[in-house]
């Protein structure tokens, strides 16, 4: 069972990761070759922590397992740790949300009929927390920008 989620975990993350670099490559102008090794390692440090969750008796989210993994491998401490540093600072963080938020647009677009039996209530919600979170998100930016004078 487990060798059969690792296969599924793999061939998703690879998935994310050719839209991440394809992503990475058209918005931040990096070629996708020099990004790889970034890459690679952030599938791998990903599929490492989704293992450790099924492996482990702790019930933890694999999210935590992932991050911890990925601030070990990143410590100056660590063995290769600067090479870590230097093959992942290419990539781009916008770039691994979108295939994610995208995935999560599908998996919402999927139970669509369970969405709608929410009834049109749960749509005006949604709309004011979207543009709520979307003002907010501007004025802090408003305000940080005029605090650094770049505005």
């Amino acid at each position: 069972m487990l060798l059969k989620n690792i296969q599924e975990w793999t061939l998703l993350l690879l998935i994310f990761g050719v839209i991440a670099a394809v992503g990475n490559w058209v918005g931040y102008s990096v070629f996708p070759v020099s990004a790889l090794p970034g890459m690679v390692v952030l599938i791998l440090i990903c599929l490492a922590g989704l293992i450790l969750q099924h492996v482990l008796p702790v019930n933890i989210p694999s999210v935590a397992y992932i991050g911890i993994i990925g601030i070990i491998v990143s410590m100056p401490v660590m063995p290769g740790s600067e090479y870590v540093v230097k093959w992942t600072q290419d990539i781009n963080i916008l770039a691994l949300a979108t295939p994610i938020l995208a995935y999560a647009g599908i998996a919402i677009g999927r139970s669509w009929t369970d969405f709608v039996k929410l009834g049109w209530r749960s749509i005006v919600v949604a709309m004011f927390v979207m543009v709520g979170t979307f003002l907010g998100s501007a004025l802090i930016a408003e305000m940080v920008l005029r605090m650094q004078g770049l505005i």
